[in-house]
């Protein structure tokens, strides 16, 4: 263990005294009979003096970090105690502080290479400790940066600014990916029985470039005020079967009211969901495809978490690039693809209104009689009958264009239409697990009004939001101060044969 020697032990007496005011205070509002919202607010002011003298009491108690002239470190190598002390700024949950302590080096003007003090202590690279930063990230994760910084100073009684808060989150972003990696697999036995992959993309507004025309410029014609960066979201996560029949999924769809008896099982809930987004970006020499990224991090979850014999499943929309990229990186195995049903009733919804008035009952009739038939198996009767029905009605050029378009779509996807099949195995149908991520993982954080986004802004931001909402901010955070703390005091075994002079 490390070695101290205490020179006194009269340094406390201050805190002590607060602590009597403290309960001074308690007693003479409560016969005064102050307002209990004026009492919690002194009592809280009295605690954060409180903690801002204990803490500093326990930081000048571990002295200027003065192990002596030199030290011996491994390999026969010798380092020498600098002749002036070294100060930096340590900005904690109480407020910051200055520390001045000695380091050690070869000499003077030459990389320092090891600071016993931040050692023992095991301070974080950045000013801001590592609670601060727990705190503050916990907040502008789901706050934008500027009210984070006001709901964090009117908590701790100091003012963090906006920049520096973008700049934490930028540096806690960096250590996302290594803690992605270390992540065991979930216990099986809180598993569900299908393992399910899906992806999809969202657009995140950009800040404007700066060889772009001003706010005040004439757009010309078809031109946007601000473009979006399409940024892919995957998901990863476990289900219990569902089985249901085709007429049970159209009377939810349609909210038809048809009397049921209540179920006796639960129903099935989404295991793990595990969460990764990125952008596609160029920054330098450095390129970054957004659903490689993606589909190769769902495709290395998928392989950790797959149990032999367990059905698996990708379910997306009809975006090609995303299945493009499905047969690119995910296993082909027993794979079995599935065409988010509700996109393909998109496609139902646009062929009526070529037919029908928008809002008719009609138009309803028609879409309701065909998804039955495509939950039914029958996509080819439907394609089929939609092409038979343009030319019984001598649609004209621009509508016949619009309903071949329809076709097609259901055609290019129909080997993941089979949805008779998938609803007597209980396999989802619907991606609303990736539809609701892209809007509170994006939308409800990074698409508020008058928010722009750098590239690394924005990639910062979707690495720590996508590991909060995957429920993994604490573990996050641990994982973040251990690799930290090895990369910065590789040497800290050094200070167990050290002794530190303690000033208590």
């Amino acid at each position: 263990m490390m070695m101290a020697e205490v020179a006194a032990f009269d340094n406390l007496e201050g805190l002590a005294q607060m602590g009597s005011d403290l309960a001074a205070y308690v007693r003479r509002a409560a016969i005064e009979g102050v307002a209990a919202h004026e009492a919690e607010e002194d009592i809280w002011r009295r605690i954060l003096a409180m903690g801002r003298q204990a803490f500093g009491q326990f930081l000048t108690a571990q002295g200027d970090g003065d192990v002596g002239e030199t030290i011996d470190m491994d390999e026969g190598k010798e380092l020498r105690r600098l002749t002036e002390p070294h100060n930096r700024t340590y900005r904690s949950i109480f407020g910051p502080f200055e520390l001045s302590r000695f380091v050690y080096g070869t000499r003077e003007g030459q990389r320092i290479e090891f600071v016993p003090l931040d050692a023992r202590l095991e301070l974080p690279e950045s000013e801001f400790s590592y609670v601060l930063q727990d705190w503050a990230g916990t907040h502008f994760v789901e706050e934008a940066f500027d009210r984070s910084a006001e709901t964090l100073g009117r908590i701790l009684g100091f003012s963090l600014s906006v920049d520096s808060l973008e700049r934490m989150s930028r540096k806690m972003a960096e250590s996302v990916a290594d803690f992605r990696q270390s992540l065991p697999k979930p216990p099986a036995d809180e598993e569900g029985e299908i393992l399910v992959a899906t992806a999809d993309g969202k657009g995140i507004p950009m800040r404007r470039p700066a060889d772009q025309r001003p706010v005040g410029a004439r757009r010309r014609k078809g031109e946007k005020a601000n473009k979006k960066q399409m940024a892919t979201l995957g998901c990863v996560y476990t289900v219990d079967p569902k089985h249901r029949t085709a007429a049970d999924v159209v009377e939810a769809l349609f909210r038809e009211r048809v009397v049921r008896q209540p179920k006796e099982t639960a129903e099935p809930v989404a295991q793990h969901k595990r969460l990764c987004s990125s952008l596609t970006y160029e920054q330098g020499d450095v390129y970054v495809d957004a659903e490689t990224e993606v589909f190769t991090w769902m495709a290395t979850e998928m392989d950790a978490r797959r149990r032999k014999g367990q059905p698996v499943i990708c379910l997306m929309d009809g975006q090609r690039s995303l299945w493009a990229s499905c047969a690119a990186y995910l296993p082909s195995d027993g794979l079995v693809e599935i065409l988010d049903l509700l996109h393909a009733i998109e496609y139902l919804w646009k062929a009526a209104y070529l037919f029908y008035d928008e809002g008719s009952d009609e138009a309803s009739k028609f879409v309701r009689d065909r998804v039955l038939r495509l939950l039914h198996g029958e996509v080819g009767y439907v394609i089929g009958g939609l092409r038979q029905m343009g030319t019984k009605r001598k649609l004209p050029a621009k509508k016949q264009a619009a309903l071949d378009r329809v076709c097609n779509y259901l055609d290019g996807n129909r080997h993941r239409m089979c949805y008779d099949e998938y609803l007597e195995a209980g396999y989802p149908i619907a991606s609303g697990v990736i539809e609701g991520a892209c809007r509170h993982l994006v939308k409800d954080r990074m698409e508020r009004s008058g928010m722009r986004w750098t590239i690394d802004g924005a990639q910062a931001m979707l690495d720590l939001r996508s590991t909060s909402v995957n429920g993994q901010w604490s573990a996050f955070c641990n994982h973040r101060i251990q690799a930290e703390t090895r990369r910065l005091h590789p040497k800290r075994q050094r200070l167990k044969q050290l002794t530190f002079q303690l000033t208590l």
